[in-house]
């Protein structure tokens, strides 16, 4: 009689001594204790992130934020400047802004302010900066002598140039009395003071818009520069079609900040034309509402409030719209 065959099954362990052990089974750590650690290490990098960051964040939402809380909630009261009551009026206090005559008068003096302000600056700044970056004896000194105006401080440059407007006994006037010319009033004329306070914010701020420029064509690749001009461009062609567009970066960053800053300007406004005589921009025109002869508190808070709106408003549009035009390199 025959053994009846046995079917060994192919997963059935090998037999014999060359037959191979098989595999332990692999550990893993458990996730307990890798859990315990990363968690340890971010708990101390959140102290330090906290310690850090902590007094910054206190400071800012103490003096800027809280701040702007209150004049919000300011800009809903009839309140007079000292008055220990004040009453809730709502929206109304915007209404009354937008519904005034004087509503159109100030917004297109700021905007006239601000449009030509950042434009001058920029632009004569770009020139400046253009000259300046030339390989010439003295331009050292000459960098110096043209930032220093910006550090200067607005109270002063103001009061100096004050002086040389003066129609009756300023430095322009004795010039123009040389000449056989009247000098022309400056200061009561509120067209002319609109002019007179742009041409001092423009010489004063331009020296800023020139050592940013100058600082961002130093930065220009050279070989580029140097490829241009021996394909046979000019140097006029190589600044519009390779400089200017390299320089976008730059004059984004320089539109926003002088924008921001001319929307805001008040010092030179108030030593040269103290009255607001067709200079009266939304800033001024707060202060002239609060701390004037109306001492219109919860008036002056709301057109606060609608400058912050209309800087929020351009700065998020330039963000959103005029940086897609930015070529960073």
């Amino acid at each position: 009689m025959t053994a009846p065959l046995i079917h060994k099954s192919s997963t059935a362990p090998a037999e014999g001594p060359d037959a191979a052990a098989p595999a332990p089974p692999v550990a893993t750590p458990g996730p307990s204790r890798e859990r315990r650690r990363w968690s340890g290490r971010s708990r101390k990098d959140f102290v330090v992130f906290l310690a850090m960051a902590l007094p910054n964040l206190v400071l800012i939402g103490t003096f800027t934020y809280w701040p702007l809380i209150n004049n919000i909630y300011y800009s809903t009261l009839d309140w007079t400047l000292g008055s220990a009551s004040a009453t809730v009026v709502g929206l109304q206090n915007y209404v009354t802004f937008f519904t005034s005559e004087d509503a159109s008068k100030v917004l297109g003096t700021t905007a006239v302010f601000t449009v030509i302000t950042v434009g001058g600056s920029m632009m004569l700044g770009l020139l400046v900066a253009l000259a300046l970056n030339s390989k010439v004896r003295g331009t050292t000194f000459a960098r110096s002598a043209v930032f220093a105006p910006y550090v200067l401080s607005g109270v002063g440059v103001g009061l100096v140039w004050l002086f040389i407007f003066d129609p009756g006994y300023g430095v322009l006037a004795w010039i123009l009395r040389g000449l056989g010319q009247q000098s022309p009033q400056w200061i009561n004329d509120p067209q002319l003071s609109l002019v007179m306070v742009i041409i001092v914010y423009v010489w004063k701020n331009l020296g800023y818009c020139a050592v940013v420029y100058l600082a961002g064509l130093q930065s220009l690749p050279r070989d580029v520069m140097e490829a241009a001009a021996l394909d046979g461009a000019n140097g006029l062609r190589r600044f519009l079609n390779i400089s200017l567009p390299l320089l976008s970066p730059t004059t984004f960053f320089l539109l926003i900040t002088t924008m921001l800053s001319s929307l805001q300007a008040f010092d030179l406004i108030r030593i040269m034309t103290p009255l607001g005589n067709g200079t009266s921009t939304l800033i001024y025109e707060a202060y002239l509402q609060a701390f004037g002869a109306y001492n219109r508190a919860g008036y002056s808070a709301a057109i606060s409030v609608i400058l912050f709106a209309i800087l929020l408003i351009i700065t998020v549009l330039q963000l959103r719209f005029v940086e897609r035009k930015v070529h960073y390199s």
